[in-house]
């Protein structure tokens, strides 16, 4: 097919594009589709097969993880000569390669490309993509502040390190390296710091970003050959800051790149804060130099939280809202909710939401609360383990709990691991990552599971009746 086929003989198909990506920007949000929809471009149609580009290998596999079934089924529906969506890798230009990737999802394929309205991706924006810290530092949630943090024994020391390395003009602990696990603070406190140090001192070039962004740009940067701009824009910053360091893991060139970027800034007396889930000497996949450097500084542990935080957390959150908790609502929500900040107060807005939209703003009381929170105190009070979803799962799909660990992707072993993957996930307050581990698989894989059983659960009846009979066995 020539290059110009698709643009200038079937314009329709660019048509069609146009229109999924109005309905995928409408289901998944503006951001979500920013960052990995938008970038996409239709490549080619033949034979029923339709081609769509992404800039690099590592947003090819994030679309396909989480958003390629939806794309194709949405597609299927508008125009039936469609059979097959795939994926593929584009290049600057027609026929140039990019090279090896090794360790960040290898190679860069060779492709033709098909030029659309708006010309080939990244051709006129690359040269951009570095222009200022702004551009790709992650947006702070303007609440998350030293201010509204909750201080208690659990992570006193954790928000007293976060705080001397923010009020310090001078390096005071380098790098500075919070753990803890899901929903207990840490990324609070990094949005806290860096605010601190903007808010402060603006001229302190300051970056927030993620873990999986700083790869995704790493790898952007090798594909369009611009890893000079890469290396000087984030080597020259004050203030470096990467959240959620565990997603480096098993990537060679990026934890090399991370290695040398590090390294730089240490030595020129600049601060780096970090977070993870883990210490850094318990982070597996982990390079041990790079452990080594990550240990090096300050290490601070947000442990869980005890009675009396989980109540001063939500007396401050009822506060912010403008509801009146009562003492023994409290008390109540306090003690039976110890997993997680996050579901604390996801619990609180729920009670202050039924209490002002269903009760016109009558005072929230105990039975009340029981009542709307019901599923998820039915869920705690079971304490349901992922062994027993794996094993009951496997009893009722007559399959070995061996069978669902395993690396097998026939549809009668993948789709009972799909469903005890959403029942983890809605019936315990374990992680991604460790319901992906229960697995052997990553927290990736986990959410496209989680995201293909609610589907099912919409689309087909009686698969919504055996996941019904599941967690009533489960609840029991």
């Amino acid at each position: 097919m020539a290059e110009e086929a698709i643009y200038n003989d079937d314009i329709s198909i660019n048509n069609q594009w146009d229109e999924i990506c109005s309905q995928l920007k409408m289901e998944f949000g503006e951001t979500a589709f920013d960052s990995w929809l938008k970038p996409l471009s239709v490549s080619s149609f033949d034979n029923g097969v339709m081609s769509i580009c992404a800039p690099t290998a590592f947003m090819k596999n994030w679309v396909i993880a989480h958003y390629s079934e939806r794309i194709h089924r949405i597609w299927e529906r508008k125009n039936p000569e469609i059979k097959e969506v795939q994926f593929v890798v584009q290049n600057l230009s027609a026929g140039q390669t990019a090279g090896n990737l090794h360790g960040d999802n290898s190679l860069i394929k060779k492709i033709k490309l098909s030029p659309t309205p708006q010309g080939i991706y990244g051709l006129n924006t690359v040269a951009n993509n570095y222009a200022d810290c702004d551009s790709y530092s992650s947006k702070l949630n303007p609440a998350f502040t030293f201010e509204n943090f909750v201080v208690g024994k659990t992570n006193e020391f954790a928000y007293a390190a976060a705080r001397k390395v923010a009020e310090s003009k001078n390096v005071s602990f380098n790098p500075l390296f919070l753990y803890s696990g899901v929903g207990l603070g840490k990324t609070h406190l990094m949005h806290a710091i860096a605010q601190y140090i903007k808010n402060s001192d603006p001229k302190r070039t300051v970056v927030y970003i993620s873990a999986e962004q700083f790869l995704y740009k790493f790898v952007n940067a090798l594909r369009y050959k611009d890893t000079d701009a890469f290396k000087e824009q984030f080597r020259s910053v004050d203030v470096l800051m990467i959240d959620d360091v565990q997603f480096l893991a098993n990537k060679t060139k990026t934890q090399d790149e991370f290695f040398y970027t590090f390294t730089s800034l240490i030595e020129s007396g600049k601060q780096i804060i970090l977070s993870a889930d883990k210490s850094p000497t318990d982070l597996d996949g982990i390079e041990n130099r790079l452990k080594s450097r990550l240990n090096s500084g300050l290490v601070a542990d947000i442990m869980p939280t005890d009675f009396d935080l989980r109540l001063g957390i939500l007396h401050k959150k009822a506060e912010q809202m403008g509801i009146i908790l009562p003492e023994n609502v409290a008390e109540f929500l306090a003690q039976k909710i110890s997993s997680s900040i996050r579901e604390l107060e996801g619990s609180l807005k729920r009670i202050a939401a039924h209490s002002l939209l269903l009760s016109s703003g009558n005072e929230i009381t105990l039975d009340m609360t029981q009542d709307i929170l019901k599923d998820m105190l039915r869920s705690i009070d079971r304490k349901t383990t992922i062994d027993e979803i794996q094993k009951k799962v496997a009893e009722y799909f007559n399959i070995s709990v061996k069978e669902m660990q395993s690396s097998r992707r026939a549809r009668n072993v993948a789709r009972p691991r799909q469903i005890a993957m959403y029942l983890a996930k809605q019936l315990t307050s374990r992680s991604l990552p460790e319901i992906g581990r229960k697995f052997d698989r990553d927290h990736t894989t986990v959410m496209h599971a989680v995201r293909k059983v609610e589907e099912l659960i919409v689309e087909d009846t009686s698969m919504a009746e055996s996941i019904d009979d599941l967690r009533h066995a489960l609840e029991c």
